[in-house]
């Protein structure tokens, strides 16, 4: 059983401290070459220039393929491919292509009247362009939006023959979850690769936040295992485990690649990923 191919998400720094971190992560994550890494774009657009510089200084200063987030929130169709031909001309030329979160303050999606409707007609006027790999998103769980549970294989599916070339789910803590959600789109006629996203979790009250936002299923012996960690000072220890014990069902299922959410910190994804057989490249002045 060979290692899986790896990338990993990033989010563009706010702050001087956010920096920092952002690029010793970076370092630390590209010795593991991975297949690529993304970078995301904030609710409402919020760090749309952000997001450009990282991805734009990533891709310069660690010879790595970069994928940058492109929403539909809050743009016309213009502004939104301008973007993404700025990133085209900046050597850039893959796209993680999303409907996107609300603005802050909003309760639901609501498009901008000159802009894309949703992640289908972003993807058909990108795919158009053919200037760009793109990725989009994947649903194993119900989406908080989908009207039926078995919409988000339809939805997906429509992305996909749009002119998407890949997928990338949203986390889960029950590696069944995606196994049933993959069959379903064999099912469903889907026969591109679908990349599970895997999240080590380096704060359980923060990634069990999110995961209620986003519809995920949180199994009660999770709680009751970061609960006595925490007591025990092994929050890092069962994290890495549980995330070790994911990835490995998951290419004994065959899955070939795992998208790993980094939330910025190298070490739990650096683990992780050693564990499961993903060595750091060593170059030639290193063996000299």
């Amino acid at each position: 059983m060979s290692a899986p191919r790896v990338s990993f998400e990033f989010f563009p720094p706010k702050s001087l401290e956010a920096s920092f971190r952002l690029w010793d992560t970076v370092r630390s994550l590209a010795p593991l070459r991975p297949r690529f890494v993304s970078v995301t774009f904030g609710a409402g657009g919020t760090t749309r220039q952000l997001t450009h510089e990282a991805v734009t200084t990533i891709g310069k200063q660690f010879d790595l393929e970069v994928a940058a987030h492109l929403t539909c929130v809050d743009a016309t169709r213009d502004e939104t491919l301008g973007i993404a031909h700025s990133y085209a001309d900046a050597g850039v030329n893959q796209i993680v292509a999303l409907r996107g979160d609300p603005p802050r303050g909003a309760d639901s999606f609501t498009p901008h009247p000159e802009g894309f409707n949703d992640s289908v007609e972003l993807v058909e006027a990108l795919a158009q362009t053919r200037r760009f790999t793109l990725r989009v998103g994947a649903y194993p769980e119900r989406h908080p939006d989908a009207p039926t549970p078995g919409s988000d294989v339809t939805w997906l599916k429509r992305k996909l023959d749009a002119g998407a070339d890949e997928a990338i789910t949203q986390f889960f803590f029950d590696t069944d979850i995606f196994l049933r959600f993959r069959d379903a789109c064999a099912r469903a006629g889907i026969d591109k690769p679908i990349i599970p996203g895997v999240v080590p979790i380096d704060n359980w009250k923060g990634v069990r936040k999110f995961a209620v936002n986003c519809g995920a299923t949180i199994p009660q012996w999770m709680d009751d295992a970061f609960e006595k960690a925490a007591r025990d000072g092994r929050e890092d220890l069962l994290a890495t485990t549980i995330a070790t014990e994911m990835c490995d069902r998951l290419v004994r299922e065959g899955v070939e690649d795992i998208h790993f959410y980094t939330l910025n910190k190298a070490h739990l994804t650096r683990d992780v990923c050693h564990a499961i057989g993903i060595q750091p490249a060593v170059s030639l002045q290193q063996v000299a």
